[in-house]
């Protein structure tokens, strides 16, 4: 197993980071074991598992589970099968996203990606496997009642599809190329291609700890919010960041013409976006009586991010 690359940022709170950090190394050691080995036939499928998953990835969705589950008072060990489903079902997304019939890169997290290094058969059959173990790992969670664990399965199951989550955020991004959107319609490819599994990361954690209708909706806008944020500052980077920091092509997006903040509004607006679309998350949090400060920091870390 390869360690996830250490988080290291100058505007990250101390406490924060420490926690990111605990929440890497306990995801990764349970992927580690939840993944089949790559001496197991068939070993270039599971290689490419493995070489996509351990990639050095910051845990970021795992994380928001994790820390919006212990705000809801939820015992840590009951969120970390379903932060590891979350992670799975992202570095699948990734796989395929990198595929050359969908965004063609060659680069992700620093070094190649899966396609190129395993092929383009070995790397789809390598994201379809991801995706279904996220769903088993969530079914066979004895550790949850099997009320929860459907829920569970309701959520990521929209999240990760259509027509109101992740595959539709895709197809909706394609079909955007090398044409006029509006701000409007850029902001919903970016809800579902994006913000869905950080949507569905923190209902996750809040379902887990027993939140009421009530939070569960401050939670799920605060989410969404956070997602729209990430977006943001993701295509400010793109053009922004060097591949050495970036960790993918940077540049790319911008090349293929595809819809980004960056190049609809240009970067000086788009930086503008991020600060109130983070204002208006931190608005959101201020709603919920639980201790929020460690997703105050997540939304901080965010906006400041330089990878």
């Amino acid at each position: 197993m390869n360690p996830s690359a250490e988080i290291v940022s100058p505007s990250l709170d101390p406490d924060l980071a420490t926690f990111l950090r605990e929440i890497q190394e306990l995801v990764d050691a349970e992927l580690d074991r939840y993944l089949p080995s790559e001496s197991l036939p068939p070993q270039q499928v599971h290689a490419a598992i493995r070489w996509s998953v351990f990639a050095g990835g910051k845990r970021f969705r795992p994380s928001l589970l994790m820390a919006v589950g212990e705000s809801f008072s939820a015992d840590r060990h009951n969120l970390l099968a379903p932060a590891c489903a979350l992670e799975m079902l992202h570095a699948y997304s990734l796989i395929h996203d990198d595929l050359p019939s969908m965004d063609d890169d060659d680069l992700r997290r620093g070094r190649a990606t899966c396609h190129i290094r395993f092929g383009e058969a070995a790397a789809i059959l390598a994201g379809d496997a991801l995706q279904t173990l996220a769903f088993q790992i969530v079914a066979e969670d004895e550790k949850l009642t099997a009320e929860t664990r459907v829920t569970l399965i309701q959520e990521l199951s929209r999240a990760a599809g259509t027509p109101v989550g992740m595959v539709a955020g895709q197809a909706h991004d394609l079909e955007a190329e090398s044409r006029v959107v509006s701000a409007a319609e850029l902001e919903q490819i970016h809800h579902l291609k994006t913000g869905a599994l950080i949507v569905a990361a923190a209902r996750c954690g809040a379902l887990i700890g027993g939140a009421p209708a009530s939070e569960l909706a401050l939670t799920s806008t605060f989410a969404s919010q956070l997602g729209l944020l990430f977006q943001i500052t993701d295509d400010v980077l793109d053009v922004t960041a060097t591949a050495e920091t970036l960790g993918k092509t940077p540049g790319k997006d911008r090349r293929a013409d595809k819809a980004t903040y960056a190049n609809l509004h240009g970067i000086d607006t788009a930086r503008e976006l991020a600060v109130a679309t983070h204002n208006e998350a931190l608005a959101t949090l201020n709603k919920l009586n639980r201790p929020t400060e460690r997703l105050h920091a997540i939304a901080d870390y965010i906006l400041t991010r330089k990878a």
